[in-house]
């Protein structure tokens, strides 16, 4: 296909896109999931496992191999404008009131994960058809355990600040150990990643370098940054030229850590944890969000669910692999972030809503998937199975929360009443 040929096509492949995923999402609002789940879940049908299966034809001639690379490119800037726009929505004040609880619930949601995923690396998961020749039984258990581990944050502050959770002692803890969890996991996997290419020099770059650009932004460069929020306020509001000059600093926090190996979501996280509140927030996000939300990040799950082929387990074995793996998370996360939120003394109903918080996967997930595919750590058949374990953590994740979490309080609340009828 010529420039103008993938071009012309990408802009029909966009527009199949939206559609899909707007329509997916309108029956997902039916079961109370939100928009991102249906997304992952468009993402998937779009792919090879449905689409690609009833209609074969179509769907190769809809997503060709030589729109793959623009679709890729475009859904990356998607993800880092939305993982600054988590930052920016993130208070870091709220990990200072909750902070040894978040810690503990964040290593135990770690640790767990990390030694079951091991455990698995270890056998059964350790043919060649689940990781690439020339990854070592280490590196295989320590991708498999990050993976395991990792917290949809992005998800989790949805479903947050849809339940009216924001600013609660459940919300701060919740958010304040899935942050932590996210960027304990990204470390995990910069160490994967950097061991992978044999070169040590890399691993402690990526490292070092992560916790070097963390603490320039957070620190010194949070305090040159209220300058942006002092002329928004005096101004009113966030003019172009403000506006611009922030894109230009998300795309290179992006570019840095991209080049360094922690891969660029983080940067632009990092960025948006650091830039003023009030008024620049409330612009910035309002210029930038609907676009991002709306139209550039389905393209990321459309890309994953491009490679995403659950035609490829063929066998009991591998269905049982794909349950193995799926038990272990929801037993390795939730399991012991509840245990982990008991010993600090929350209550049975919070430790089990910060358990079942903890469990989802989705967004986060993915990113760590399609690093370790790319980079040929991982084959196409443990993908797609750590992708259903992704789908399937996420979208339980509501309804589990809403039973164990409101249902007692709904109990209480008709109690009370009923006491005050009496």
């Amino acid at each position: 296909m010529s420039n103008f040929e993938i071009s012309s096509h990408f802009f029909f492949q966009l527009a199949f896109i939206l559609a899909i995923c707007r329509i997916v999402g309108l029956a997902a609002r039916k079961i109370r999931q939100p928009q991102v789940v249906a997304e992952m879940i468009a993402g998937a049908l779009m792919g090879p496992s449905f689409f690609g299966l009833f209609f074969p034809d179509l769907q190769s001639r809809l997503f060709p191999k030589a729109s793959m690379t623009i679709l890729y490119a475009v859904s990356q800037v998607g993800l880092v404008l939305y993982m600054f726009l988590v930052g920016l929505e993130f208070r870091s004040d709220l990990i200072r009131q909750r902070l040894r609880s978040a810690i503990s619930v964040s290593l135990a949601g770690i640790l767990a994960p990390l030694l079951l995923g091991g455990l698995l690396a270890i056998s059964p998961i350790n043919g060649p058809e689940f990781f690439s020749a020339g990854v070592s039984t280490w590196h295989k258990m320590l991708f498999l355990g990050a993976a395991m581990s990792i917290t949809a944050f992005p998800v989790l502050a949805r479903i947050i600040n849809e339940s009216g959770l924001t600013g609660t002692a459940l919300g701060t803890l919740t958010l304040a150990a899935g942050s932590m969890d996210d960027a304990l996991a990204w470390c995990l996997l910069a160490i994967v990643l950097t061991g992978f290419s044999g070169n040590g020099t890399l691993a402690v770059s990526a490292v070092g370098g992560g916790v070097l650009y963390a603490a320039v932004i957070l620190f010194p460069g949070k305090s040159l940054l209220r300058r942006l929020g002092t002329l928004a306020e005096r101004s009113q509001g966030v003019s172009g030229g403000m506006l611009s000059f922030t894109l230009i600093l998300v795309m290179l926090g992006a570019w840095f850590t991209d080049t360094i190996r922690i891969y660029a979501v983080f940067g632009a996280f990092i960025l948006g944890a650091a830039m003023p509140r009030g008024i620049f927030a409330r612009d910035v996000q309002g210029f930038l969000a609907p676009l991002t939300t709306n139209l550039l990040l389905p393209l990321f799950f459309v890309y994953s669910g491009l490679n995403t082929r659950i035609g490829l387990l063929n066998s009991r074995w591998l269905w049982l692999v794909a349950l193995l793996v799926l038990l272990a998370s929801c037993f390795g996360k939730g399991f012991a972030c509840w245990l982990a939120a008991r010993w600090n003394g929350e209550s049975p109903r919070d430790a089990m809503a910060i358990g079942t918080l903890m469990n989802a996967r989705g967004l986060m997930e993915l990113i760590l998937l399609n690093i370790g595919l790319e980079q040929g750590i991982i084959t196409p058949t443990l993908f797609t199975i750590m992708v259903m374990m992704a789908i399937v953590t996420t979208v339980m994740t509501l309804p589990v929360f809403e039973w164990v979490y409101r249902r007692p309080q709904q109990i209480e609340t008709a109690g009370a009443e009923a006491t005050r009828g009496t």
